[in-house]
């Protein structure tokens, strides 16, 4: 994930203050606070995606090995495993990022991740749970669990729920901002190959996400058509949200299907507006 993509608090508030900046007198009265949810919604998701990624990642190499290695390509943390024998479940797994920190894709991450496998994620019933122990990257500190749970019940079609709780993101400038969600999740790509991620492809089916700042203004985001997720792209290739709260009111609209930052937001009042992340 491009280090840019971490720091989109900034970059896309600047970009959704361009709707309180136009001349159209409706817009010009956009909440300031609003605006920052927006950014801070967008940048919580990214980062729930990335740590989700690297428990796929860490949990799916052990299963193809069937052991865990100290240190994991593309993983800058030290991974550990604790279990009762190769086959017993549960099991968990820490990575060990450092106090120091080190650099993942020119992103520093600092603490700990600490997933804990309930059984094969491949197989029904089977819950992912990961926790952030002191737990930051570049500086945003994160708090909360992430819950992927297999929800599977045609096994061509495995399905997923990504519960959010307890998520507390704090920026750079100190503000927090406290979240919760729930997403449904199907794999429409790489079935046939559940060692390799590379090939999967995910659609967001429905679900919603609700951001609240320090003020509790709130910011409710809904899945309005299916988000779609490569596990080969950092970003959301294409799909709408739905946006609600304050005097925000809009779709945001991910795009073509290309594995690009690039995505559109429309405002209630018709405006639309091109953005980058």
């Amino acid at each position: 994930m491009k280090k840019n993509l971490i720091l989109l608090l900034t970059f896309c508030a600047t970009g959704l203050i361009n709707i309180s900046c136009s001349s159209d007198k409706e817009t010009t009265t956009t909440n300031q606070t609003d605006v920052s949810s927006v950014g801070a919604s967008i940048a919580i998701d990214a980062t729930n995606e990335m740590d989700l990624k690297t428990g796929l990642f860490i949990s799916s190499k052990t299963a193809a090995t069937g052991k865990a290695a100290e240190t994991s390509p593309g993983i800058c943390g030290t991974v550990t495993i604790t279990q009762q024998s190769a086959e017993s479940y549960p099991k968990i797994f820490t990575v060990d990022y450092g106090t120091a920190g080190c650099s993942d894709n020119q992103l520093m991450r600092k603490g700990k991740l600490k997933v804990t496998l309930s059984g094969p994620i491949t197989t029904t019933g089977s819950k992912m749970t990961i926790e952030r122990i002191d737990y930051s990257i570049n500086g945003i500190k994160l708090e909360g669990t992430i819950e992927y749970t297999n929800t599977t019940t045609i096994a061509t079609v495995p399905q997923f729920s990504r519960k959010v709780t307890n998520g507390k993101f704090t920026d750079l400038a100190g503000k927090v901002f406290l979240n919760t969600g729930i997403f449904t999740l199907k794999q429409t790509a790489g079935v046939d190959t559940p060692f390799v991620l590379e090939d999967n492809v995910y659609e967001m089916t429905e679900g919603t996400h609700t951001v609240t700042s320090s003020n509790g203004a709130t910011l409710t985001l809904t899945v309005q058509e299916a988000l779609i997720k490569k596990y080969s792209c950092e970003f959301i290739s294409k799909g709408k949200l739905k946006i609600q709260g304050g005097l925000l009111n809009g779709i945001v609209d991910y795009g073509n299907n290309d594995c690009d930052s690039k995505y559109t937001y429309t405002n209630e009042n018709g405006a639309v507006f091109n953005l980058l992340m």
